[in-house]
């Protein structure tokens, strides 16, 4: 499992996986997928579109290629699924 997080290697249409904190409740946390886009509000930019929201793709963000990399971080840092 590779765990770089080298924002620069995902295009527009990749299908990424993000760690996501419930809003209403800040003590669960999921693996949820979401889509790498253009960033509307920067042109040149990626972002990451999840909830019909759109996140700034940057190195200081946990993203993924596939689910089971992902699952397995989270079980390191969560312990639970």
């Amino acid at each position: 499992m590779e765990l770089t997080n080298d924002y620069n290697q995902y295009n527009p249409g990749d299908v990424v996986y993000v760690f996501y904190r419930n809003p209403h409740t800040q003590d669960v946390a999921n693996v949820q997928a979401a889509a790498v886009v253009n960033n509307p509000e920067n042109p040149g930019e990626l972002a990451i579109f999840l909830y019909e929201t759109y996140y700034p793709l940057t190195n200081e963000m946990a993203v993924y290629s596939s689910e089971a990399d992902a699952m397995k971080v989270y079980q390191e840092y969560f312990g639970y699924e």
